[in-house]
């Protein structure tokens, strides 16, 4: 792969995030948009379209040899041997379009092999900001952010995402096994925001039942710079991911392949 100036893209990617932000915050016409795409749980706003929409136009100006996929787009190929950008302009549509305070924004930058290399999650609502860059840890608005220090899921957050609006196979036997050790889960909405907290260190764990990069590839990495343990290091597309602090790792890997989530 050729070089890249990870440094100049982490620069540009922060300053498309506050920009997502400030754009997913304005007040939203009631009147606008919102169309279904492959059904009624999986629909599309305006504002993903635009915040999609200028995020491309400034990484092909930015960085004009480089692939891009997109939630919304799809993918723009790059020339040979060049890395891709990912993103998902509004993780958590459903949630913003009925005016719940819980999306984000994410972009990411992977290598042809898919290997994560730099990801940003931004939480519009709550000011916060997450980025990494492979091998420089992970920050919270600046500040270097690491897993939590927990030795045990018991009386401590679990994070998980329905498949859209369905459960996926294997989810409803661990979150009876996360409910027989006394372990809070909460399902918030947002993929990415949600993997997001394993890095701040407020939930000990995240799941979900199936990986796409455009969403989960830029908060994977973060919360891997944070020291969580991640089942599989990378996954491939759609197949199910464990986030968790590296103390309750054990614990939390053997849930995840006795209930069968880790199959899929």
């Amino acid at each position: 792969m050729a070089d890249v100036d990870l440094d100049r893209a982490l620069e540009v990617a922060t300053e498309l995030a506050a920009w997502a932000s400030e754009a997913i915050r304005r007040p939203r016409d009631p009147a606008a948009e919102v169309r279904e795409k492959d059904g009624p749980a999986d629909i599309v706003t305006a504002t993903d379209e635009e915040v999609e929409t200028h995020v491309r136009e400034v990484l092909g100006r930015a960085f004009p040899g480089h692939g891009i996929v997109g939630e919304e787009y799809g993918t723009t190929e790059g020339s040979a041997d060049a890395p891709h950008w990912v993103i998902d302009p509004v993780d958590g549509t459903t949630n913003y379009a009925h005016g719940l305070g819980w999306c984000s924004f994410s972009l990411g930058l992977a290598a042809p092999d898919g290997t994560p290399l730099l990801g940003v999650v931004a939480d519009p609502w709550r000011g916060e900001t997450f980025t990494a860059v492979q091998g420089g840890g992970a920050y919270l608005n600046g500040t270097r952010t690491h897993a939590a220090g927990h030795t045990t899921l018991t009386g401590h957050v679990f994070l998980t995402e329905w498949a859209a609006h369905a459960h996926w196979p294997g989810m409803d036997a661990l979150l009876a096994e996360l409910a027989d050790r006394h372990c809070t889960v909460r399902v918030m909405g947002s993929t990415a925001l949600s993997l997001a907290q394993v890095a701040a260190g407020r939930a000990t764990a995240a799941a979900i039942g199936g990986f796409h990069a455009v969403d989960g590839l830029p908060a994977l990495l973060i919360a891997r710079e944070a020291g969580a343990v991640a089942l599989p290091e990378l996954p491939d597309h759609n197949q199910p991911l464990l986030l968790v602090a590296p103390g309750a790792a054990e614990e939390a890997a053997d849930l995840w392949h006795r209930s069968g989530a880790a199959a899929g």
